[in-house]
C-alpha cells in the first residue's frame, strides 16, 4: 500500500500571516489614534485619547504586542475552522474543527469540487460529506488520484439541485420544517453549528442541500 496523502494547510504559514497582519495593524493604531484625536469630533475618541496618552516607544510597541496577541486567536481559530484531508488506498479521512471522520473505500464513489467546498458522493449519489475547503484544489486532485479514488472538477449533480421555497413539493415529510428551520440559522451567521446538524439531519431524510450565500438548494440521490 503506497504511503498515505496529507493536504493542510500550512500551520506556521497560517499563524505568520496572521500574527504579521497583526503586528501590520498595531503598528497603524498609533497614527490613527493621533488622527482621531486632532478632529473635533470622532467615534472611538476616548479609547485613541489614551492610546495617544502613551509616550513612545512604549505606545507602538505595545500596539504592535496586542495585534500580535489578536492575529495569534486569529490563526489558531482559522487553524480550527480549515479542513484537513487523509487519503490512503483504503480510506479518505476528513478533520475539521476538532472532528475527525473517515470513509472506507468501497463507501465513495467520487470526490468532487463544487465551488469552494469538497464534496464526497456513495454510490447512489448520495453525499458523504461536504466541507468548505481552501486547500489546492490541484493537490487535492493529485492526492486522490493517486490512490486510484475517482476525482471530478465538478460535482456531476450540480445541475440537479432545485432552490428551496417554503411548502416545495416533492420533498419527504418534515424535510419543510428542517430546511426552513436551517434557513434561519443561515440568516443568523453565527448559527453555523446548528445550520451542520440540520444539513445532517436532513440527510437521513435523504435529501442533499447545497448553499449559496443564504440560499439553499436540494435535490434527492437516486431511487
Amino acid at each position: 500500500m503506497r504511503k498515505r496523502t496529507v493536504v493542510a494547510e500550512s500551520a506556521r504559514g497560517v499563524m505568520a500571516f496572521c500574527v504579521g497582519c497583526g503586528v501590520g495593524v498595531g503598528l497603524l493604531v498609533p497614527f490613527l489614534a493621533d488622527w482621531l484625536v486632532s478632529l473635533p469630533w470622532a467615534p472611538l475618541k476616548g479609547p485613541a485619547e489614551l492610546v495617544d496618552s502613551v509616550p513612545e516607544p512604549a505606545r507602538t510597541l505595545g500596539t504592535a504586542v496586542v495585534g500580535a496577541v489578536l492575529g495569534l486567536f486569529f490563526g489558531f481559530g482559522a487553524l480550527h475552522e480549515s479542513l484537513t484531508v487523509t487519503v490512503d488506498d483504503a480510506r479518505v479521512g476528513l478533520a475539521v474543527r476538532g472532528e475527525k471522520r473517515e470513509f472506507a473505500r468501497e463507501e465513495i464513489a467520487l470526490a468532487a469540487r463544487d465551488g469552494k467546498q469538497l464534496v464526497l458522493l456513495s454510490r447512489t449519489g448520495a453525499e458523504l460529506a461536504r466541507e468548505n475547503c481552501g486547500l489546492s484544489w490541484a493537490r487535492l486532485a493529485r492526492a486522490f488520484t493517486e490512490h486510484g479514488h475517482r476525482w471530478a472538477d465538478e460535482d456531476p449533480h450540480r445541475e440537479e439541485f432545485r432552490r428551496w421555497v417554503p411548502g416545495a413539493a416533492g420533498l419527504p415529510e418534515g424535510a419543510n420544517a428542517l430546511l426552513h428551520a436551517r434557513a434561519r440559522a443561515l440568516k443568523a451567521k453565527d448559527d453555523a453549528s446548528d445550520a451542520r446538524e440540520l444539513r445532517t439531519e436532513l440527510g437521513r431524510l435523504g435529501v442533499i442541500v447545497r448553499d449559496e450565500k443564504d440560499r439553499q438548494y436540494w435535490r434527492l440521490p437516486e431511487p
